[in-house]
């Protein structure tokens, strides 16, 4: 079986240049074939003028309530706060979380022009293989 085989990457926070404010990923959910036991978040970047762009990642039972933001003990490396040396950069730290839904969620502040990039959640360890593909 290869990696592909056993990984899964869902788009939560859709490229966009982002001023002040804070944008809230769509929720990933890890139950797909049986629920998936890892998660890592990529975080990947273009031109960033402007601003602190602070990542973090939050949890919940069902995917629309109950948001909270994953304990930095529940992390493998830390998220990355964004800032305008960032440009054209892929971050990446992994989640330990036991709560079924995923989100990115990005606070900007002191941005006039801001920054683009995006974020997503690799899935990984399924406890049935191979994982479907759409």
């Amino acid at each position: 079986m290869s990696t592909f085989d056993e990984v899964l990457f869902n788009r939560s926070l859709s490229p966009a240049t982002r001023t002040n404010g804070t944008a809230n990923g769509v929720a990933v959910d890890r139950m797909v074939n049986g629920g998936m036991q890892d998660a890592v978040v990529l975080v990947s970047t273009g031109t960033i003028t402007d601003g602190s762009h602070a990542v973090t990642v939050e949890d919940s039972d069902d995917g629309s309530t109950g948001w909270t933001t994953v304990a930095a003990a529940q992390l493998q490396g830390s998220a990355p706060t964004v800032v305008a040396a960032s440009d054209d950069t892929v971050f990446e730290f992994g989640v330990r979380s036991t709560r079924r839904f995923l989100r990115v969620v990005a606070v900007t502040s002191g941005a006039t022009t801001g920054g683009l990039f995006s974020a997503g959640v690799l899935l990984g360890k399924p406890r049935f293989a191979p994982v479907a593909h759409s």
